[in-house]
């Protein structure tokens, strides 16, 4: 089937993008979070936890995305690589991108202009942490709705959501 080269193809494509940016927003904000408890200069309360939720959310992210990368290549037909496991796994981590990219844009006002604030001492290193927090969410959306997609495949072939993501 079709669908099923483009599975094989494209998994590893997509979980590697999003585990290749989530270790650019890991070093981001493991140096903001550093910088902050070293010089607690912080703008506010909110700016700091939101950097460390992030921090959080990037390491639960490679972790587990890389442990979904070696079933799906070791174990293609374990529960780790079934549809169901893939929704719950991508909706907890869609979940955490959504909550993270949404509150450091809310944090910064909606991103900052560098050349005419004088507010927050990292800039530029905040916006990367916001536009990258949302491109990795972006993929998880894409991720989690190929996934969907996937299941209703397998729903309507007969093995419902337990069944593997490639057949």
């Amino acid at each position: 089937m079709a669908f099923d080269t483009h599975m094989r193809r494209g998994h590893p494509i997509v979980f590697s993008l999003i585990i290749f940016f989530s270790i650019i927003e890991l070093a981001i904000s493991a140096w903001l979070t550093s910088r902050f408890n070293a010089y607690q200069n912080y703008f506010s309360l909110a700016e700091r936890d939101r950097t460390r939720f992030l921090l959080f959310t990037s390491i639960w992210t490679i972790v587990v995305s890389g442990a979904y990368m070696f079933f799906f290549f070791s174990l293609p037909n374990s529960t780790f690589s079934s549809v169901a496991s893939h929704v719950v796994f991508l909706f907890l981590t869609w979940v955490f991108w959504t909550a993270g990219a949404a509150s450091i844009t809310a944090a910064l006002g909606g991103g900052l202009n560098c050349n005419t604030q004088s507010v927050f001492v990292y800039c530029g290193q905040l916006n990367a942490l916001e536009g990258f927090a949302w491109v990795i969410w972006i993929l998880v959306t894409f991720a989690i709705l190929v996934v969907l997609i996937r299941g209703i495949f397998a729903s309507r072939r007969g093995d419902g959501m337990r069944g593997p993501l490639i057949a």
